[in-house]
């Protein structure tokens, strides 16, 4: 391949005049320009951008963690993520993990070889412990409370939003009250198990390990936690749902065997989707793009700070 000092030879010059041409630096002769020019036309020659970002330390590349590209959590997720990444002039490297910590190591170690300049992790596998092995090589933010350390989070407090749900649909006279999510093993998840434990503690309220549901991610996971609830006695009351997607899932089954919602099953979904206001869904709002958006922040200014972002109650028909 030719490289600028093959360009200098021919055209005649310096690799510095060469290197001037190129980066339209103002201060050349036309004469030299246009010597420049012709060698570079008759060549063909293309910067090696690889080079060029190695020289400048900067590859305009954030790297983007994530267990899945087509859940609406993790899309509004990576919609605020994009939108602040495009006013920063900076690009995507998408890493969909599926939970595998092999893939995960894959992002952490492109930020080792400085190939991305910073990563986001939306939702992890690995242990902190690890992470905290590549910070040396890059700023990483994270979307869970992360207190102290040199890691950035934006994060919504999960104990206080599960807590405030719980204690709305006690409230409302519910005692029989379950919850679905997606997997048990996560920081944000522990939170909410905790949340849910401490409110039955709180109101001395019998625990029912059954109406814990996991693995639920989309629709067809609303039908199966609805046969399951049918075949307990006494089923939940009430169900909180960490998806607007599982919640509709749920509500339409609910519809199409006539189980009466709220009266012999209310919901509260998560997230606030269009399809929770299309289905008249009560939901916790999370602003996510907003969150996405601070994560961009966090990583390019290398600003070391745990920022919480507010959730808010959306009371609708399904309570």
């Amino acid at each position: 391949m030719t490289n600028i000092r093959d360009l200098a030879k021919m055209a005649g010059v310096s690799v510095t005049t060469v290197s001037r041409v190129l980066n339209n630096h103002p201060y050349v002769s036309e004469e030299k320009k246009n010597a420049v020019l012709k060698a570079v036309k008759a060549t063909r020659y293309h910067k090696n951008i690889n080079a060029v970002h190695l020289s400048k330390g900067k590859t305009k590349l954030i790297g983007v963690v994530l267990p899945f590209t087509d859940h609406p959590y993790f899309a509004l997720l990576l919609k605020g993520i994009a939108k602040q990444a495009l006013e920063y002039n900076h690009k995507l490297l998408l890493f969909q993990t599926d939970y595998m910590e092999s893939r995960e190591t894959e992002a952490l170690q492109m930020l080792q070889q400085k190939q991305i300049d910073g990563l986001i992790i939306c939702s992890r596998a690995c242990s902190m412990r690890k992470i905290e092995e590549y910070l040396p090589f890059g700023p990483i933010a994270l979307c869970e409370c992360v207190k102290g350390g040199e890691i950035s989070s934006t994060y919504i407090d999960h104990y206080k939003i599960f807590m405030d749900a719980l204690e709305f649909l006690y409230r409302k006279g519910h005692t029989k009250i379950g919850y679905c999510i997606g997997r048990k093993s996560g920081t944000n998840s522990r939170n909410r198990d905790k949340a849910y434990w401490d409110f039955h503690e709180k109101y001395h309220l019998p625990h029912h390990p059954e109406y814990i549901f996991d693995q639920c991610y989309d629709y067809e996971d609303g039908e199966r936690v609805l046969s399951r609830v049918k075949e307990m006695d006494p089923p939940p009351s009430a169900l909180l749902v960490t998806s607007d997607q599982v919640a509709a899932g749920i509500v339409i089954s609910c519809n199409k065997q006539q189980i009466s919602i709220p009266d012999e099953l209310a919901i509260i979904g998560f997230d606030n989707e269009p399809i929770a206001g299309m289905l008249n869904i009560t939901t916790i709002d999370i602003p996510l793009v907003e969150m996405g958006r601070n994560l961009v922040h966090q990583v390019l200014t290398k600003e070391i700070k745990n920022k919480e972002i507010s959730a808010t109650l959306i009371e609708r028909g399904t309570v």
